[in-house]
């Protein structure tokens, strides 16, 4: 059964909402939701030293490791604004859509790093390379969440 892909997709539909909503000057960060998202940006830095993602000469436990630091990250940053974090998958985000919503999509793709991590450290299984890639890709790189400050025009 394939719980990526919807995973995955429902992150790009929240990111997204929140992310047009701000363009839209429909939410207007505050100074706290700016902060976290500076936090965010600090305690995910990925090491990558310029590469693009995919990291295919990193370990499995660097690569797995570094998209499931983002939940624990996104969960303390919600803690952080007293914001909730809420499941995607299945689920359209509401509108109007801000910082619970930004924070909800990006941690869906961190939680399945977590599941990544429990599956090899418990049953020493892989995610597929292609699933791995493509967490990578949203987290970092050129139009990821690592350029999340880019998005913003307050």
């Amino acid at each position: 059964m394939d719980t990526f892909t919807p995973r995955l997709e429902g992150a790009w539909e929240w990111w997204s909402a929140a992310i047009e909503e701000a363009q839209e000057g429909r939410w207007v960060r505050d100074a706290v939701e700016r902060q976290v998202i500076a936090d965010i940006r600090a305690a995910t830095n990925a090491l990558h030293g310029g590469r693009l993602a995919p990291f295919t000469e990193d370990s499995w436990h660097i690569r797995i490791g570094r998209v499931a630091n983002w939940a624990g990250v996104l969960r303390l940053a919600a803690r952080a604004g007293e914001w909730e974090l809420q499941p995607v998958v299945g689920h359209s985000p509401p509108h109007p859509a801000g910082m619970a919503e930004l924070l909800s999509g990006i941690y869906a793709i961190g939680e399945q790093g977590e599941i990544w991590m429990a599956q090899l450290l418990q049953e020493r299984r892989l995610p597929p390379g292609n699933e791995i890639a493509q967490a990578e890709g949203f987290l970092t790189g050129p139009g990821s969440i690592e350029d999340l400050e880019l998005f913003f025009y307050d």
